[in-house]
């Protein structure tokens, strides 16, 4: 992926997706192991849909969460910042999706030299359903512009 170039984005581009899946149970039990997360839902199916009578073995919120960040770092680049990241879980999402992390320009600034990016964010599954909407907003460079620094201390809003 191009390094993101503020002075080449416009409000309503669709800037970013990053795909994942389809995302089985294997994926769910290493991400569970991972964040010592045992609740059944993630691995047990005979549990989840038997006990809990969800649909099937769900994708974890913080795996989500996860995958909506990593998409916005993919963006932003090895030189941006992610400032602010907002986001809810709507929809429960199955092992067997195939998931989309997307983003779209909403807003654009420039403030203290350098490039504010916001985004309207989420996650759509294979048949196109949202099931974790949000928005981030993200800083970069400018065209010619001094770097974001590290760490980048954002302004008082």
């Amino acid at each position: 992926m191009k390094p993101l170039v503020f002075d080449d984005l416009v409000i309503g581009q669709e800037v970013h997706t990053f795909v994942r899946g389809p995302i089985t149970t294997s994926h769910l039990m290493r991400w569970s192991a991972a964040i010592e997360n045992w609740h059944r839902i993630h691995y047990d199916h005979p549990f989840a849909t038997g006990h809990d009578k969800l649909p099937g073995l769900l994708v974890n919120g913080t795996w989500k969460q996860h995958f909506l960040v990593q998409m916005m770092r993919e963006l932003l680049g090895p030189t941006g910042w992610l400032w602010k990241i907002d986001f809810s879980f709507r929809k429960m999402d199955v092992a067997g999706s195939t998931l989309t992390a997307w983003a779209k320009v909403t807003d654009l600034q420039v403030r203290d030299g350098f490039g504010y990016v916001t985004c309207e964010i989420g996650i759509r599954n294979q048949d196109g359903q949202e099931s974790t909407p949000g928005s981030a907003t993200g800083v970069v460079a400018l065209k010619g512009g001094k770097p974001v620094p590290y760490p980048f201390v954002p302004p008082h809003d």
